[in-house]
């Protein structure tokens, strides 16, 4: 089990890298984890296009998914050694819901909501950009 908590780590991490790549030219690079409004408005305002929202949701997916949907069962079946399917849910379950934490608290309610990092100019009227009632669905 401490194995699939430091995996979890792992997967913060490449979370974490995603959102980094996304945002290293600024913000409006990752507008699609935005609200509508924001988005629409970042069109508005001429920052980015509908089309690269659109490419850039998929290619964030693309970078994610594998680690998540791959790269994570093999860890918990190779490295771990986990040899039935319970045990194997369990340590997945494990790491996706330390992952999920560490987006819903470092990322969406610290980096997110605390930080200058996220901020698009234009949009300020319409923060917080993750609001509460998201925040606790996710």
């Amino acid at each position: 089990m401490l194995l699939a908590v430091i995996e979890s780590f792992v997967l913060s991490f490449v979370l974490l890298l995603v959102c980094v790549i996304n945002i290293q030219n600024g913000a409006v690079g990752g507008v699609h984890y935005y609200e509508q409004p924001v988005k629409d408005r970042v069109v508005e305002l001429g920052l980015i296009t509908e089309k690269e929202i659109k490419r850039n949701y998929t290619v964030s997916g693309l970078a994610l998914m594998p680690a998540l949907l791959i790269a994570a069962p093999l860890m918990v079946f190779c490295v771990n050694g986990a040899e039935t399917f319970f045990d194997g849910f369990i340590q997945l379950t494990v790491m996706y819901l330390l992952c999920g934490l560490f987006d819903r608290v470092f990322i969406d309610w610290y980096w997110v909501g605390h930080t200058q990092a996220w901020l698009i100019p234009g949009t300020e009227d319409l923060m917080p950009y993750i609001h509460k009632k998201t925040w606790l669905k996710k």
